[in-house]
């Protein structure tokens, strides 16, 4: 079923709108070089022609036009047009100019007399509610944008918890003395993506120190294996950044090299920021290709981060991913806006 498009309602901008259109009207309508002052029979006529077009605007607009209707609508505007002309002909022209004759070059003075100023009148109206129209689209493509993108960020919750519960897990069989720091440094990063995390954009210095403790909690699964590095240049304060971007890469690079590798993990990570505000952020991970991280990539996170890129930096980022024999690299230059 398709939804029909309603009528709007009429608002006090609209009737505002009206008044000073039909003034507008009216003046060029009446005004005469010769004439300078307005005659009674020149406001009835233009008031006759308002009402036809105050009938075509609020009443064939949204029943007939705005419902696709356009052979109903051609119709009935005719009629009101030839309903117009014969009021006009038969009992204004007797009225106010009762030795004019009605003849047919009469009916054709009568038709350019109307048609300019129910034109205009229609015309604006028509034009106001595309306007309104435009507004309501554009209204609900914002609120759709946000609703994604609160859908996504809620999966990134669920996703970074199932996979630390299975490293905390292991500890825990293992009786590790590690298991109450991974509980501390989990509880805390959680802390942050359930309460911190609910604005749009965070600050760049309070995510690089989630970034930090993140890395500090995954860092612990690889102890003598391998080495990461995580290098943080020129973050200056005040600048922006969507939270929880960042983390999905340093996720996905360590679940697949500890995944992949028994020994000699290696992990870079770095965050650069130029002065114009381009945020650098590069993340390399190693692999062994022979091994079973071809599943791993079927997770949402890797394609939920890029969903949430195009949201928010339609044409403010650039990724390239990079996947060589033993090495996987992200590239990301994201464009931030600085507080002001």
């Amino acid at each position: 079923m398709v939804n029909k498009i309603q009528p709007t309602s009429i608002t006090y901008k609209e009737v505002i709108f009206q008044l000073v259109l039909h003034l507008m009207v009216f003046v060029f309508y009446s005004f005469e070089r010769n004439e300078p002052f307005i005659e009674i029979h020149k406001v009835i006529y233009f008031l006759h022609y308002t009402l036809a077009a105050f009938i075509i605007n609020y009443f064939l607009l949204p029943r007939f036009l705005y419902q696709k209707k356009h052979l109903q609508f051609s119709i009935a505007v005719s009629i009101v047009i030839v309903v117009v002309i014969l009021i006009e002909e038969l009992v204004l022209e007797p009225i106010y100019f009762p030795k004019r004759a009605n003849s047919f070059p009469g009916l054709l003075f009568t038709l350019t007399q109307i048609l300019p100023v129910i034109t205009i009148l229609t015309g604006f109206k028509f034009a106001w509610d595309a306007l309104g129209k435009h507004r309501e689209v554009d209204q609900l493509r914002a609120t759709v944008k946000e609703s994604e993108l609160q859908f996504l960020k809620s999966q990134i919750n669920p996703h970074f918890l199932f996979n630390n519960l299975n490293n905390l897990y292991s500890y825990a069989i293992e009786n590790s003395p590690k298991t109450p720091e991974i509980i501390l440094e989990l509880s805390g990063v959680l802390r942050y993506m359930l309460y911190e995390c609910r604005e749009k954009y965070v600050l760049l210095e309070k995510e690089v120190t989630q970034l930090k403790n993140f890395i500090n909690l995954n860092e612990m699964q690889i102890e003598e294996r391998g080495n990461v590095h995580f290098s943080v240049q020129n973050i200056q304060p005040g600048y922006q950044i969507a939270p929880l971007i960042l983390i999905v890469f340093i996720e996905n690079a360590f679940k697949h090299s500890t995944a992949s590798q028994t020994d000699k993990i290696s992990i870079d990570i770095i965050l650069e920021l130029s002065d114009s505000g381009t945020l650098k952020f590069v993340c390399k991970n190693s692999f062994q290709p022979q091994s079973n991280t071809e599943n791993l990539s079927m997770g949402i996170g890797l394609d939920n981060v890029k969903k949430r890129l195009q949201l928010l930096y339609p044409d403010a980022h650039q990724l390239n991913i990079k996947k060589n024999k033993n090495e996987y690299e992200v590239l990301l230059f994201i464009h931030l806006y600085k507080l002001t």
